[in-house]
């Protein structure tokens, strides 16, 4: 099959109009290395993956039941929150994927033209647009910057834009090709991979900026697709080139800011509050999202966002504790210092195909054995491969799985140098010990 897009699309309107099941030729369409969608799903270890790339990250409750009741029904139940918020609906059977492609359809959570990637440009807070801290509306900057996604061919796959507000929701540790970010209600400063950062800029321009960026970006990936997948693939001159015809000089990079809160309530204008609360290493069920969607039609919400930290916003809420507590009662994570939100886990073994290891099941245990030293501020990358799916930037320890053991990278992200391989047992002594992290993990012996 030379296309797997069309096929798709083909599928889903074929689903559509005769309520059929899956071609088996489909197969041959589900390759690796690239961006899964809904009409393009990609072979794991527990079944076909399906991935939904709702426009800013937001979903109604009638929406998650609806993904509950396709998951059940098309695939095991589990549902995934990804870094990038969205959505993955995994053990989905190869006979079962025309019913979740129509379903989907029907609930306008798929665009039946949807193309091979980029599905979304843009990352924002999950607040975006209605946080009073921030010092532009970046949700409407991001929403400009997504009708750009059609009219720049050949951008890579997994180019991502992080349009941040500047308010507290920081998205600082958030890995992306270019970031924009607020530092007054009228202007902007332009990031590159390589920590460089250019500007002023007037806010109204950013959008025009970033056609031009990302279309030299697509050019050079289209001269050398197998060099040039990401703008942190160019040389640092070459990125630098990329900005000066702008006319923008060098800038100092913007101040940090604290770790944004992950969970609690947050006020927002005109009286009401958000939740924020996360889904341990970014697993939920099926009966999860249907008690979400129960909750927030109970309280009056207005609507669910997507966080990159792996979690939910749910917005609009006059009465937000009781609705805190009753997400609390589903098993998902509302304190802000819960040690688990410090941990970025992928799948691993076996639900993964590529996994070496169960890299959720040994996450919760070191997240316990590390709880101090994450309650102190340490960020923790537990990948079950090389690929770093979970967490593509930096850590200041990345956990990567290698044939049942870990190699350990201090600093640097999976891809990184490992300074030791490690048996799970043999971290989670070396996190629970006291002392700087590096000497410890030094200090254990592999088996």
């Amino acid at each position: 099959m030379d296309d797997p897009a069309e096929f798709g699309r083909g599928l889903a309107r074929s689903c559509r109009r005769r309520g059929d099941t899956m071609n088996p030729a489909v197969r041959s369409a589900l390759r690796r290395g690239w961006c899964p969608g809904a009409l393009r799903p990609m072979a794991t270890g527990d079944g076909l993956l399906v991935r939904l790339h709702p426009p800013g990250g937001r979903f109604s409750a009638a929406d998650l039941s609806l993904v509950a009741r396709l998951a059940r029904d098309t695939g095991n139940g589990l549902v995934d929150l990804t870094g990038r918020g969205n959505l993955q609906i995994r053990g989905v059977r190869p006979e079962s994927h025309g019913d979740l492609v129509a379903g989907l359809i029907d609930g306008a959570l798929v665009d039946p033209d949807e193309d091979v990637g980029p599905y979304r440009l843009t990352l924002v807070s999950p607040l975006a647009g209605r946080d009073p801290t921030d010092l532009i509306d970046a949700a409407a900057l991001a929403g400009r910057i997504e009708r750009l996604r059609r009219e720049i061919g050949g951008l890579p796959a997994k180019t991502s834009v992080i349009v941040d507000g500047g308010g507290a929701l920081s998205l600082d540790r958030q890995a992306g090709d270019l970031r924009l970010m607020a530092i007054s209600s009228t202007h902007g400063v332009i990031g590159l991979p390589d920590g460089s950062w250019f500007g002023p800029a007037a806010v109204e321009v950013l959008p025009g900026v970033t056609e031009l960026l990302l279309g030299r970006l697509a050019e050079r990936h289209r001269a050398e697709p197998e060099l040039v997948r990401r703008m942190r693939d160019l040389a640092r001159d070459e990125l630098a080139g990329l900005v000066a015809p702008l006319g923008f000089g060098r800038t100092t990079a913007p101040p940090g800011r604290p770790r944004p809160p992950e969970a609690g309530i947050v006020s927002e204008p005109g009286g009401t509050s958000a939740i924020l609360f996360g889904a341990a290493f970014g697993r939920c069920t099926a009966d999860q999202f249907d008690g979400l969607a129960a909750i927030a039609e109970a309280a009056g919400a207005e609507d669910f966002r997507l966080s990159p930290w792996r979690g939910f916003a749910m917005t609009g809420l006059a009465g937000p504790d009781l609705a805190l507590a009753e997400v609390a009662k589903l098993g998902l994570i509302v304190a802000p210092d819960d040690p688990r939100l410090g941990v970025r886990a992928c799948p691993g073994a076996p639900a993964c195909s590529r996994g070496e290891v169960a890299a959720q099941s040994d996450a919760a245990m070191f997240a316990r054995a590390a709880s101090a030293r994450l309650a102190g501020g340490m960020t923790l990358h537990v990948s079950g491969c090389p690929k770093g799916c979970a967490h593509p930037g930096i850590a200041d320890v990345t956990l990567v799985g290698h044939d049942g053991a870990y190699h350990i990278v201090l600093g640097g992200t999976a891809a990184g140098r490992p300074m030791a391989r490690l048996t799970a047992a043999n971290i989670t002594s070396a996190l629970a010990g006291t002392g700087d992290i590096g000497p410890n993990l030094q200090g254990v012996s592999s088996s």
